[in-house]
């Protein structure tokens, strides 16, 4: 049971996010969907979800004033943040086609993802920090790849991002243990399909099922479910980990 608590879902207006914000939904939980351009999309999440259980917010989350905003608003409406998903992915497709060479890259695509990835993770945590550390509860879960250790396709930015996002993990989940507050992340595969991934082509989906063990695509609900494990008390013994759901294509 969710006994009512609130899980803030960022970039959850497509997507693996609106599939989370769903789950959650369907388990009782209060939801906040974040979104940072596609408002409609997000208003249709709050519809599947029911109006009375959840809000959308418009945020950048790169944006430390819009997120203290968002945080500020959303416990307004449903009094605590209890769990926060830092799933948001900022301008970054799944394409083999586009992606940029060694040669072609420059610091600030990496840069970019980095803000998307870390700098955003950084400004939730700590925007709802100060209510979790007064109830001593609280749940983070950051959304992670299996891509930085089985670099399909070299989507370098982005794994870069991802690869530094589990040593951000590992840390807060150490500094804040003492308050009850996990942190954990959880890493799915390819995701098959969602709107960052509807470029990808079939040869590469085709690949990553041939390789992994029970010979399938990982799809959103997959990672949504481990999600929903994590914000709930059943997780209450986990924290600092990186759980990896891509059908047994990496091992840990």
């Amino acid at each position: 049971m969710s006994e009512q608590k609130t899980v803030l879902v960022t970039g959850s207006s497509r997507g693996l996010g609106a599939m989370i914000a769903k789950q959650f939904g369907e388990k009782g939980y209060k939801v906040v969907v974040n979104y940072f351009k596609n408002k409609e999309k997000a208003l249709k999440v709050i519809e599947e979800i029911g109006k009375d259980n959840a809000i959308a917010i418009q945020a950048d989350v790169r944006d430390e004033q819009q997120v203290e905003a968002m945080v500020k608003k959303a416990t307004e409406h449903f009094g605590t943040i209890d769990i926060v998903i830092n799933n948001a992915l900022i301008n970054f497709e799944f394409n083999p086609v586009t992606q940029g060479t060694v040669e072609e890259l420059t610091w600030e695509n990496y840069n970019e993802q980095l803000q998307g990835t870390v700098q955003s993770a950084l400004n939730t945590i700590q925007a709802v920090l100060p209510e979790m550390k007064k109830q001593q509860y609280g749940r983070i879960i950051n959304i992670g790849t299996n891509l930085f250790q089985n670099p399909v396709v070299p989507y370098h930015q982005y794994t870069t991002a991802k690869a530094a996002l589990v040593g951000f993990t590992r840390n807060m989940a150490k500094e804040l243990g003492k308050d009850q507050i996990t942190v954990n992340m959880v890493s799915g595969g390819l995701l098959e399909r969602t709107d960052a991934s509807a470029v990808t082509t079939p040869e590469v989906f085709d690949l990553i099922a041939a390789s992994s063990a029970l010979n399938r695509v990982t799809e959103p609900a997959d990672v949504a479910e481990v999600v929903v494990f994590l914000g709930s008390e059943a997780s209450r013994g986990v924290t600092g980990q990186n759980i990896v759901v891509d059908s047994g294509l990496t091992m840990n």
